[in-house]
């Protein structure tokens, strides 16, 4: 009798696998872990953590919007701006418990982001790019016009005396570094269970071929929509978080909270992480903060080497760092999506 050939393995639709199963549960144990930081870790290193965690959320906002929405914003520093002047009218005007005055500014910044959604969302392309710069301009002129004495003006305010009046220096970075810890965590929890829903694989259609989408009864508007809105908020939990971290803040000029080296920052971070991917945004946090940490006291140069370093990434790795291992090695930590395994 003649041998017969065993049948080639049936091909198979998964998400999740051994290896992202694991990692997920790592990643839950380190979150864990990270929440004793203030009991294990130097003041110093606390505040570098929270540099960190700050980045980590602006990155994934924008990531949300341009890799999974198509919707590439130079203007979310606008949410920035409104979740840290919102934490000091709230603190300073109405006397509120400063991190409480946070999680409301947070509210505030999506509440702000849906009548702009409903601007914004009908251009396209490059118009949306530019609309988003013009509100977060509009944004920061109003602010640096307003007479009221707890914003400032255009010479910017403080948030010291509602969190040193209410806190030690001690208690403040703790609960600043809990405050960040926790926003990040929350927020990649939020859009990843997003991402892995119906609405998730309708905005990755959108993302695509946008009019392919609509034509399959996609509901356009409301998938960016929904994006949009989250991205306002978490930029604006950012903002409240830099503001706790700083105390002090500005509307106008290069280090302002409306200004565009925000958007800047995010930009890189998703470029050298991997656009379009869940897990690059969080790397190329890292890399923005480490190049922050060892090499912005170079002056210029430091500026002109995260222009070199993004321009290399654009040419040789356009896929990011994250996007081309898993282009190569078809590996996910965290599943957002579908793969075949197997041969059909």
């Amino acid at each position: 009798m003649s041998a017969v050939a065993a049948p080639a393995p049936a091909a198979r639709v998964e998400r999740w696998t051994r290896l992202s199963g694991g990692f997920t549960v790592l990643l839950a144990g380190l979150v864990v872990l990270l929440a004793f930081g203030p009991v294990l870790w130097s003041e110093n290193a606390l505040n570098n953590l929270i540099q960190l965690y700050f980045l980590v959320v602006l990155a994934v906002m924008w990531n949300a919007l341009a890799g999974y929405g198509g919707l590439v914003s130079v203007g979310q520093q606008a949410f920035i701006g409104i979740g840290a002047y919102a934490v000091v009218f709230l603190s300073l005007q109405h006397s509120l418990e400063p991190y409480l005055a946070m999680l409301l500014a947070t509210l505030i910044g999506a509440a702000v982001s849906i009548p702009v959604a409903a601007v914004v969302l009908w251009l396209r392309g490059g118009a949306f790019a530019i609309g988003t710069w013009v509100v977060a301009e509009a944004f920061a002129i109003l602010v640096s016009l307003d007479p009221n004495p707890a914003i400032g003006g255009g010479t910017g305010t403080s948030a010291l005396i509602p969190f040193n009046t209410r806190y030690t220096p001690e208690q403040r970075l703790h609960y600043t570094y809990w405050a960040s810890l926790g926003t990040a965590a929350v927020l990649l929890a939020i859009l990843f269970v997003l991402l892995r829903s119906r609405l998730g694989a309708s905005l990755q259609a959108i993302r695509d071929d946008e009019g392919a989408a609509a034509s399959v009864g996609v509901r356009v508007l409301l998938g960016k929509g929904v994006l949009f809105v989250l991205a306002g908020a978490g930029c604006a939990a950012a903002g409240a978080l830099i503001l706790a971290w700083q105390l002090s803040i500005q509307p106008l000029g290069p280090d302002s909270v409306f200004g565009v080296n925000w958007s800047a920052k995010m930009i890189f971070m998703v470029l050298v992480g991997g656009l379009g991917t869940f897990e690059g945004p969080i790397i190329g946090a890292i890399v923005l903060y480490l190049l922050q940490t060892y090499v912005s006291s170079s002056g210029v140069w430091y500026f002109v080497m995260l222009g070199a370093v993004a321009i290399g990434f654009a040419l040789l790795l356009p896929r990011g760092i994250w996007g081309t291992l898993q282009e190569r090695f078809n590996v996910q930590l965290l599943p957002v999506g579908y793969r075949l395994r197997g041969r059909a």
